[in-house]
């Protein structure tokens, strides 16, 4: 009895788990108003019913693993896992053993094998991140299984055969790295069936505030704060700087700025630090946009 009941609340928490995925990633947590970032939801939502291959482009800190994850929990394959593998992050000859698996003994320190991430997403998604990180070796191992849904794992001669999504996402120009031969061009188009690209928050620009409104609520919410948004001032700054780190960088200044503000009304431009840019009240140049230009950012209850 202790048994079934340990199991059903173990089915009930994975459900619950399940149910927050879906609410987290959500294609309206992608925020924002503008026409650029529009399109880009109207795409995800489209593709999200497919089980086609995806190429999302853009800058780092523009949120690719954000779309990455809503195109697979809003598909026929959301039950199952999403696993990321960074392809960047991962030394070059680690990456194989990785991504395909190992059986023991395959080299020096396999002392058991090892479920590789293609094999571990059967039936779920796979998102590839910074695939022009790739090694050429593992270019065509890729290829291969684009192809014919199946691989080895390193040291083995057994088939394994898999049925998984594939999600690519790079912030480099594979077309051009393919034209120099750095990136083969026929695994290039074989990730390109459909893609995204992401604009830099410089080139949507009008959805700082709706970004700036979804942050600070948030950290209100979790922080169990009361913080009441900007100046005029402090978002004219907001609004103006080049944020070269993107969504990312924005959030980080949120979370900065809110956790050092201690003042009762808005946060105001002396409480910023943002590389580059002139706070302490000073002047800078530029466009002014006011909070006029987006949603107010009281917080809402």
């Amino acid at each position: 009895t202790d048994r079934a009941l340990s199991h059903k609340t173990l089915q009930q928490e994975n459900v619950l788990l399940k149910n927050q995925l879906h609410q987290k990633y959500r294609f309206e947590n992608i925020i924002g108003k503008s026409s650029e970032i529009t399109q880009v939801l109207e795409l995800i939502e489209k593709v999200s019913s497919t089980d086609s291959t995806v190429l999302i482009t853009g800058e780092s800190g523009t949120g690719k693993e954000l779309v990455a994850r809503a195109i697979h929990y809003n598909s026929s394959r959301s039950e199952k896992m999403m696993v990321p593998v960074n392809c960047g992050a991962i030394p070059g000859e680690l990456l194989e053993s990785e991504i395909f698996g190992h059986v023991k003994g395959a080299f020096t320190g396999a002392i058991a094998n090892r479920l590789g991430r293609f094999e571990a997403a059967h039936n779920g998604t796979i998102f590839l991140d910074e695939i022009g990180e790739l090694s050429p070796t593992l270019q065509v191992k890729l290829l291969r299984v684009i192809q014919e849904r199946r691989f080895e794992p390193v040291g083995s001669a057994k088939t394994i055969e898999v049925d998984v999504r594939i999600i690519a996402a790079t912030n480099v120009d594979l077309e051009k790295a393919a034209d120099l031969g750095k990136f083969r061009e026929d695994l290039f188009y074989r990730l390109n069936v459909i893609p995204i690209h992401i604009p830099a928050l410089r080139e949507r620009k009008s959805d700082i505030p709706y970004l700036l409104h979804h942050f600070m609520n948030s950290f209100n919410e979790s922080k169990s704060r009361a913080l009441a948004g900007f100046s005029t001032e402090a978002m004219d700054l907001l609004m103006n700087y080049g944020w070269p780190g993107n969504v990312r960088e924005l959030l980080n200044v949120v979370e900065r700025t809110a956790l050092i503000w201690e003042g009762n009304g808005p946060i105001t431009i002396k409480a910023l630090s943002i590389p580059g840019t002139s706070t302490g009240g000073n002047s800078y140049n530029g466009a002014s946009f006011t909070n006029g230009s987006g949603p107010k950012l009281e917080l809402v209850k």
